[in-house]
């Protein structure tokens, strides 16, 4: 009989190679949420993929980079703590882009969390052509010795299986699962409300706005009926000027956040939902401690 295997493994990498979208996709449902825009993730968000014969934690972690805020600096650490815990370290690189100093500097700091295997995985493989993907696989055995390296498509589906067998196969052996066959995530549904407001504010916004947008939940009040969730959520930015942004002109922006991020609240709940979003201004939030503490960083 084929022993059983538990563990936890960080996908670690440049902000935007597709670390969240994979979680997602190995386990099977929205537990990270993804943007195109930098310092999407900002908590360590654990997804539980579950096989007959193994259980894999994913730490989805942020990216790793040089930090320019106090915000910056709280999230590398998030990053390292999260990465000396660890069974494994799953390096992402995505198969459409040249390695560059980002992903040196990330491959460099592997050194420091000796007791992690190692893997590499090339993401994006649909989005380039197999002669690319070869170049990729090839510069990326490179770098360092890994335990395996795999190609893998998350919109498609593609070697997710291959990528879950290689992952176990490095587990430690355990007695049993280290989380309930049903779970999926560690995170509570407030913590997933507030990332998919911030998800749905995050679309079409200028660059520098992503940084500055941060989320609360103040309160979830369920009707006597319990048909209905009410939800009072606060956005937080910096400058008065991003404030205009987000509410938009006559409150038009503001009220597609939150049609936008009241689909996905529903299919959380499974329960119609009244979202009220309020836009208040921390004014340098990203560089204040003790703001920083409010909003949960």
């Amino acid at each position: 009989m084929a022993e059983y295997r538990a563990g936890f493994v960080s996908f670690v990498g440049r902000p935007n190679v597709g670390k969240s979208t994979l979680t997602n996709a190995l386990v099977g449902e929205k537990v990270a949420i993804t943007s195109s825009k930098p310092q999407t993730t900002r908590r360590a968000i654990r997804g539980i993929v579950h096989r007959e014969h193994g259980q894999l934690i994913l730490v989805d972690t942020p990216g790793l980079h040089r930090p320019r805020t106090l915000l910056g600096e709280r999230l590398n650490t998030l990053v390292q703590s999260t990465l000396g815990d660890v069974d494994v370290i799953a390096f992402c690189v995505p198969a459409n882009e040249a390695i560059g100093p980002g992903d040196r500097f990330i491959n460099e700091q592997l050194e420091q969390y000796p007791r992690a295997k190692k893997v590499a995985i090339v993401t994006k493989t649909d989005a380039t052509s197999k002669a690319k993907v070869a170049e990729q696989l090839l510069a990326v055995s490179e770098l360092r010795e890994w335990a395996a390296i795999i190609p893998v498509s998350a919109p498609r589906g593609e070697q997710l299986d291959v990528l879950v067998a290689e992952l176990l196969a490095l587990m430690p052996e355990s007695d049993q699962p280290l989380y309930p066959a049903e779970t999926t995530t560690d995170e509570d549904a407030a913590e997933r409300i507030a990332e998919y407001i911030r998800e749905a504010a995050l679309e079409g916004v200028a660059d520098e706005l992503p940084h500055s947008i941060a989320v609360t939940v103040d309160d979830m009040i369920e009707r006597d009926d319990k048909d209905l969730v009410e939800i009072y959520a606060n956005l937080f930015v910096e400058r008065d000027s991003q404030k205009g942004i987000i509410i938009g002109k006559g409150g038009a922006r503001l009220k597609e956040v939150g049609a936008t991020a009241r689909v996905q609240i529903e299919q959380l709940l499974g329960r119609k939902v009244y979202l009220a979003l309020h836009v208040k201004v921390a004014k340098d939030w990203q560089r204040d401690p003790k703001q920083l503490g409010r909003l949960g960083f």
